[in-house]
C-alpha cells in the first residue's frame, strides 16, 4: 500500500511539471518574460505567508497555501484564461473541474479527494481562506501591470472600469489590500497607463 501510493503521489509529481509550461499573459515584475502558473502559484503562497496578517478575517494560512498552489494545477489540461479575455468568460469551471478529476486523481484517493475539495472552495470562493486566496490571485498581477507600465492591460488595451471590477475582489478578503490595489488603480490613470 505504502508502495502504490509512492508511485502515485510520483506520477501526481511528473505531471504537475506541466504547469511551468502554462503561460500567462501577464509579465513577470518590470520585465519583457511572461510568467508561468507555476511562477504564478509559488508567488501567491509567498504572498500568503507575507501579508496574512492584513485578513480581514481569521485564516488558515496552511489552507490558503494549498489553494495558491493548486488553483491553476487543472490548467495543464483546461488552459489559462486570460482574465479579460473578450471572447471566452473567464470561468470555464465545467472543463476545470474534469482537469482536476483527472490530474488530482492520480494521487491515492485521500488525497485526490483533498484536493478536489480544496480546488472546488477556492472556485466557489464563500470561505474566509478562499476569500483571501482571490485576493491575492487577482493582486498580483495588479503588481506586475503597474510595474510594466500598463503591461496587458495596455497591451489588450483594457479600460480602467474592467479593470476595477475584476480586481475589487481583493475587497472580499482583505479591506487593507484592497485600499492600497484600488490606490495603484487611480495612480495607474493619473499616468496614462491605465485608461479612463
Amino acid at each position: 500500500m505504502q508502495t502504490d501510493n509512492l508511485s502515485k503521489q510520483v506520477a501526481f509529481i511528473k505531471e504537475i511539471d506541466k504547469l511551468k509550461y502554462i503561460q500567462r499573459r501577464t509579465k513577470l515584475f518590470n520585465s519583457e518574460r511572461h510568467e508561468n502558473d507555476a511562477e504564478h502559484s509559488w508567488h501567491l503562497a509567498m504572498m500568503t505567508i507575507v501579508l496574512a496578517e492584513h485578513s480581514d478575517k481569521p485564516i488558515d494560512v496552511l489552507k490558503v497555501i494549498k489553494m495558491v498552489l493548486i488553483h491553476d494545477i487543472v490548467e495543464i489540461d483546461a488552459g489559462d484564461i486570460f482574465l479579460y479575455d473578450t471572447q471566452n468568460n473567464h470561468s470555464n469551471t465545467e472543463q476545470e473541474l474534469i482537469a482536476a478529476k483527472r490530474i488530482f486523481g492520480l494521487l491515492p484517493k485521500e488525497q485526490a479527494d483533498e484536493f478536489i475539495a480544496i480546488w472546488l472552495e477556492f472556485e466557489e470562493g464563500l470561505t474566509n481562506e478562499a476569500k483571501f486566496a482571490k485576493s491575492m490571485d487577482r493582486f498580483e498581477p495588479l503588481l506586475q501591470n503597474t510595474s510594466n507600465n500598463g503591461g496587458t492591460w495596455k497591451e489588450y488595451n483594457v479600460p480602467f472600469q474592467k479593470v476595477y471590477d475584476k480586481k475589487k475582489a481583493i475587497k472580499e478578503g482583505s479591506t487593507a489590500i484592497w485600499n492600497y490595489a484600488e490606490n495603484l488603480i487611480n495612480e495607474s490613470v493619473d499616468k496614462g497607463i491605465l485608461k479612463k
